[in-house]
């Protein structure tokens, strides 16, 4: 790190995202004297004039305009209004500007929605809030979207899943400029993990079946409510009223996924339920949810995880001695 203290600079704008504002700030704008005199100084930069109002009635009072991304070592977008707002056309180019003289840009969350906009994703990985995924790759279609991880660091451009993801990166570039103690001691006086296990597909929400009135919902739903039966490919053709053929046509159309690889959702989402939900053991749920072994019930949940079985009820589980008994469940 070179011996002047780096320079992140913050964006701010109106309907700002309070929380992923307050995360970068938390890591590269407080003081920390216990760093010595390297660490980070640390600016808000407005990206439109105007108030700058934020979510939950605050106001930001940024300390410049622009003209501080000249400057900027690194430069922090907390999120943004919305995958469908368009960025500031002045912002779009100060980003560009500051990007071709070597600046580090961040996107937490929706953030990186300004980049694409600002075609600085293109040819390049990135990922945003798992609910934004698909706007995402919609508006930057040169660019590789890594749908379930914590975060994406390019070198140059870095851009996190949503909200309290931020965090992650924010670390994860403490521990990149000043090594893994520092990032060990800010992560200890923010109270959260130096770094989590796993990637954003262990939030993301169990799919949806296709609208009411689909033909095939009321088979998709057949399979929801008892996804641990033998569910093969004809008797899910004739409980359709189709061809196995044809089967696969309306569901890749409907839901994006082969019958099987829909099947396999349904199966780790129900599995999901009952490590959050009972305290059953790993074997118990492997036959439940319909995976047969354990062992092959542990390969297929980390893979659609990115976490162990046991890792992710360490995470989402009941406490021991609460919740539903060995064999409750909830549906």
């Amino acid at each position: 790190m070179p011996n002047a203290k780096p320079l992140v600079v913050i964006l701010a704008y109106d309907r700002l995202c309070t929380f992923e504002f307050g995360c970068a700030f938390e890591v590269f704008g407080l003081p920390r004297p216990e760093m010595g005199n390297d660490w980070y100084r640390c600016l808000t930069a407005a990206a439109e004039p105007g108030p700058l109002r934020g979510t939950g009635g605050v106001q930001v009072m940024a300390d410049g305009d622009l003209d501080l991304l000249h400057q900027a070592h690194t430069i922090v977008i907390p999120g943004w209004r919305g995958p469908r707002e368009p960025a500031p056309a002045a912002l779009l180019e100060a980003l560009r500007q500051a990007h071709g003289r070597g600046a580090r840009l961040m996107a937490i969350c929706a953030g990186a929605f300004v980049l694409a906009q600002a075609g600085l994703l293109d040819g390049r990985r990135a990922t945003t809030h798992w609910h934004h995924l698909t706007s995402l790759a919609d508006q930057a279609s040169k660019t590789v979207i890594e749908p379930d991880v914590l975060y994406v660091d390019e070198g140059d451009i870095l851009t996190s899943a949503g909200s309290a993801a931020g965090l992650d990166l924010c670390l994860h570039v403490v521990r990149k400029d000043f090594g893994r103690n520092a990032a060990n001691s800010v992560a200890r006086r923010l109270v959260v993990a130096p770094h989590r296990d796993g990637g954003q597909a262990q939030f993301i929400e169990r799919a949806l079946p296709p609208p009411s009135g689909h033909r095939l919902s009321g088979l998709l739903t057949a399979i929801q409510a008892k996804p641990g039966e033998n569910w093969s490919v004809e008797r899910m053709a004739a409980e359709a009223h189709l061809s196995s053929r044809s089967l696969h046509r309306h569901l890749l159309g409907a839901t994006g996924l082969t019958p099987g690889a829909w099947l396999q959702q349904q199966r780790v989402a129900y599995a999901r339920m009952l490590i959050e939900e009972t305290h059953l053991s790993i074997e118990a749920v492997a036959e439940r949810a319909g995976f047969g072994t354990a062992a092959n019930f542990r390969q297929q949940f980390r893979a659609a995880t990115g976490l162990s079985p046991r890792a992710y009820r360490n995470t989402f589980g009941l406490r021991p001695g609460t919740g539903a008994g060995h064999g409750a469940v909830k549906r």
